[in-house]
């Protein structure tokens, strides 16, 4: 399973080409066996960078119904992701980073992202660099 950090989310849906070819290799391979996924907060993250200006998107609803439609898989954050996300080490302070990273962790999945501090950080959750070739 991979779940998508919300701005590769937002190059998947553009086809943008900040989208590394290896990575958009292995979300198409993950979304055609039912495998990729979006944290529930990542929708929220959406919705405040829309409501400033700092993304362009269809109403939000609509899209994300499209999207649970055509087979992104939605997690939504509990208790357990919650709790995790407060226990990660030496992370970042960012609040939607660490439910992103914590809701990775526990399905135990892979993490798509082009974020360096992620990306570098010494933690253990599974990640594919979405920004490379």
């Amino acid at each position: 399973m991979i779940v998508l950090d919300t701005h590769v989310l937002i190059w998947l849906d553009q086809a943008s080409d900040q989208l590394g070819t290896v990575a958009r290799e292995q979300l198409d391979l993950a979304f055609n066996n039912n495998a990729l996924t979006v944290s529930a907060i990542s929708l929220w993250e959406l919705a405040m960078l829309k409501s400033k200006g700092r993304v362009e998107l269809p109403p939000l609803r609509r899209w994300r119904n499209e999207l649970l439609d055509m087979g992104l898989g939605e997690i939504p954050v509990n208790g357990e992701i919650g709790i995790l996300a407060n226990q990660l080490n030496d992370f970042h302070p960012d609040p939607a980073d660490r439910l992103i990273v914590a809701t990775a962790l526990s399905a135990d999945a892979t993490l798509a992202t082009a974020d360096r501090r992620i990306l570098e950080w010494a933690g253990g959750v599974h990640r594919l660099d979405a920004g490379r070739g």
